[in-house]
């Protein structure tokens, strides 16, 4: 007898749909599996044999053939053990299935439970696309699959809820299976741990005393998603000033934040109706691998670039990351998204993140300091600096160098402005920027879209000139301290670019860096 089901399988960010067609046939007892499977998906035989005997129902002796539709994709993953089971259960006629379709989704454990499986998010919604209205999961995706409205989802912890679930009231059922809880419908989603960085756990910038021209340059480089580079002996303040940004975004809009909880939900990682409101603050360390950082793999992963999609990408000891991995960087920092290719696929993931940085002067870590000695040898600190290429450096739009402040002075000071405050200028800077820029952010304006949203007058003109020609600036470098003025002026809610706008901005960009870019 033949049985058919639905599930989905994830490609890139998007789910497929995929059908699972059972035969069980006479003939002497075989299981095969085909429609090019991975090592995962070949080694299902053993998971759903077991898995139906331990549930309670009786394995079928007989020749068992699996197919999965479309045939010329490959498919991967554990997510088709539960359609998989529950096909061999009704081709044997151990169940029958009452009236309306479900789509399974799901992997199974020796003993009949259902394990969770990442991807549920893209998969549900392509289920919801193709015409199903009910879909059961597994009960640990229960809150990530209920993010997808208008399709019924249900939870079951085992085998044999599925069977009760598809066989209905009037179904059959083997006679020995066992009792679990009862299903679980979902009609919510309870808040999860997971594990993002919260903006409870972020840095409070009531907490950091100093370093003004760094928390501004936090404030500006936030305000208009540019990029920064924060330079200092260690003990500056460096990495607990990054990690005030959580604490400082807006939040996500509804569509980011589907977007955001669609790559959370490929990379395996929990997404509930809470985690949507944040945005991502991603911290990597610095022996993190090429593919790690940009993608790819086996199976094409996200990578941490893609993770940090519509947030924040944060590299302390910028230096101490490997050179191709920096350089990797380019395209995302560039175009916003990163294209994978390999020979048995290509992929495209978006990337639209905000970068920054933190790293030592030299490696000592005492260049520069008026009192500690850098032990490096000589021209060490400029071949350290080196470490981190000039293009990259190209796409940095804020680079600050931060003085290790005296333990005296951090006594003494006032008590600066908290994240609060902080955070509701740059939220009506960013309101502001973004309706005028037609929902692009400054960081992200080029040539004479750029030139519109500054409206420079004539003074200002004159200004800009002046300062690209006394600082030896690049084409690419007027169009950095163009695209940083205009965020100062939204956060002085200043409809025009200043001439105290534009020297605000050449300010925050360290010299040092400037010549490194150049060589």
């Amino acid at each position: 007898m033949l049985a058919i089901l639905d599930t989905a399988v994830v490609h890139g960010l998007r789910g497929e749909l995929v059908r699972v067609e059972v035969d069980i046939a006479n003939g002497l007892p075989s299981f095969s599996i085909v429609g090019l499977p991975d090592a995962a998906l070949s080694e299902a035989r053993e998971r759903v044999r077991s898995a139906i005997r331990n549930a309670g129902f009786a394995y079928p002796l007989s020749r068992i053939t699996v197919n999965l539709a479309p045939a010329d994709r490959r498919k991967h993953g554990a997510a088709y053990d539960v359609a998989i089971a529950i096909g061999i259960l009704l081709a044997n006629e151990q169940i029958r299935a009452s009236s309306g379709s479900w789509a399974l989704l799901g992997e199974l454990s020796l003993d009949g439970s259902i394990r969770p499986v990442p991807g549920v998010l893209p998969m549900v919604a392509t289920l919801r696309a193709s015409g199903h209205r009910r879909i059961c999961v597994p009960l640990a995706n229960v809150a990530e699959a209920s993010l997808v409205e208008e399709v019924e989802i249900v939870g079951a912890e085992g085998l044999d809820d599925v069977a009760r679930l598809i066989a209905g009231p009037r179904g059959r059922t083997a006679a020995k299976a066992k009792r679990r809880k009862a299903i679980r419908i979902a009609r919510g989603a309870e808040p999860t741990e997971t594990d993002r960085l919260a903006p409870d756990e972020a840095t409070e910038l009531a907490d950091l005393r100093g370093q003004e021209q760094a928390r501004w340059a936090l404030e500006v480089a936030i305000a208009g998603r540019h990029n920064l580079l924060l330079v200092g002996s260690p003990g500056a303040g460096k990495t607990m000033l990054a990690r005030a940004a959580p604490r400082l975004q807006p939040l996500l809009t509804e569509p980011e934040a589907r977007e955001v909880a669609v790559i959370r939900s490929v990379c395996g990682l929990e997404t509930t109706s809470d985690d949507r409101l944040f945005r991502p603050f991603r911290n990597p360390h610095h022996t993190t691998s090429y593919a790690a950082m940009v993608g790819g793999g086996p199976r094409l992963r996200p990578g941490l670039v893609t993770q940090a999609h519509h947030g924040v990408l944060f590299l302390d000891e910028l230096a101490e990351f490997p050179r191709h991995v920096l350089d990797a960087l380019r395209q995302p920092l560039e175009d916003g998204s990163v294209e994978i290719v390999r020979a048995h696929g290509a992929v495209t993931y978006p990337a639209e993140l905000q970068l920054i940085a933190a790293m030592n002067p030299c490696r000592c870590g005492w260049s520069g300091d008026p009192e500690r000695t850098c032990r490096c040898p000589t021209n060490e600190p400029e071949r350290y600096r080196r470490r981190v290429s000039g293009p990259l450096l190209d796409r940095i739009d804020l680079r600050v160098v931060m003085p290790r402040m005296r333990p005296e002075e951090i006594v003494t000071l006032d008590q600066p402005e908290s994240s609060y405050v902080v955070g509701q200028r740059i939220l009506e800077a960013w309101q502001y920027s973004l309706e005028r820029n037609g929902g692009i952010p400054n960081a992200r304006l080029r040539g004479q879209q750029l030139l519109h949203a500054c409206a420079l007058t004539r003074d200002a003109r004159r200004a800009s000139e002046d300062l690209a020609h006394r600082l030896e600036l690049t084409a690419r470098g007027v169009h950095r301290m163009l695209r940083v003025a205009r965020t100062i002026a939204d956060l002085g809610g200043h409809a025009f670019v200043r001439e105290e706008s534009l020297a605000a901005a050449a300010s925050l960009n360290d010299r040092g860096f400037e010549r490194e870019a150049a060589v």
